[in-house]
């Protein structure tokens, strides 16, 4: 749950299209039902974009996925020439699939670039098209092209991707999961959401609230672009898709 919208996309990343409830409208064109498939941004995600379709087959266009100020809720962002749908109304929700599904495969490669590349994440974003990690490294030869290898031998090996819930004292008991040097994740629910690849999580386990596919085969061809020194111990890892030889 995300306060009064249960987050459906957080146990079902490939639930594309269903039905929820209007629950009401904040500000001029934030929409609040009682349950979505579109993911709101945050952890270096984008929000989903996608249209919501009326009883009477009018579709209105989502710009953005974001929650709102409290977090109580998920906002869907109508454009600004979409008409305003009435509270209570049931509506068919539809995300943007093309752009969500590459979202997915980017942010597991992301996942397991962490593993190939085990040091603490100053930051990161996920893309359609690429993505980044920044890393808090020393001064050190590190070779994108053996970065490559490692990552693609970890996608060829199709590894599964699962969900796990854990409590917030099971976290504190594991310190060792969280990867990020700076960001930490909510807390107040009680439990966190874990990102699991590998059976059992040999390969790797993490707090994540984004959407991943459920096998690491479906990534598909992925490579290190490009390492960039962005300060005295930061370096930055873009990940783009593709071969790098065809890049």
């Amino acid at each position: 749950m995300s306060g009064e919208t249960d987050a459906v996309y957080s146990e079902d990343s490939y639930l594309s299209t269903m039905e929820a409830r209007l629950l009401r409208i904040e500000g001029t064109a934030g929409l609040v039902f009682d349950r979505s498939n579109f993911f709101p941004a945050g952890g270096g995600q984008p929000g989903d974009r996608g249209f919501i379709e009326r009883a009477d087959g009018t579709q209105l266009l989502v710009v953005d996925t974001r929650y709102n100020e409290d977090r109580s809720a998920i906002l869907l962002v109508l454009d600004e020439t979409s008409p305003l749908p009435e509270p209570g109304e049931t509506l068919i929700l539809h995300v943007d699939w093309a752009r969500r599904y590459r979202m997915m495969r980017m942010h597991t490669a992301l996942h397991l670039l962490t593993v190939v590349c085990p040091y603490p994440v100053t930051g990161a974003a996920v893309g359609e098209d690429d993505g980044r990690i920044d890393f808090d490294l020393p001064e050190a030869d590190t070779d994108k092209t053996e970065v490559t290898r490692q990552l693609m031998e970890l996608v060829r090996a199709n590894h599964p991707v699962s969900i796990r819930w854990i409590t917030d004292a099971e976290l504190d008991a594991n310190p060792s999961l969280l990867k990020s040097a700076h960001v930490r994740p909510p807390r107040g629910s009680g439990r966190v959401r874990l990102v699991v690849i590998g059976a059992e999580g040999e390969v790797d386990s993490q707090p994540c609230g984004g959407t991943h596919v459920s096998e690491t085969q479906e990534i598909g061809d992925i490579h290190i672009a490009k390492i960039e020194k962005k300060g005295k111990t930061n370096r930055r890892f873009r990940v783009r898709f593709g071969e790098a030889s065809l890049a």
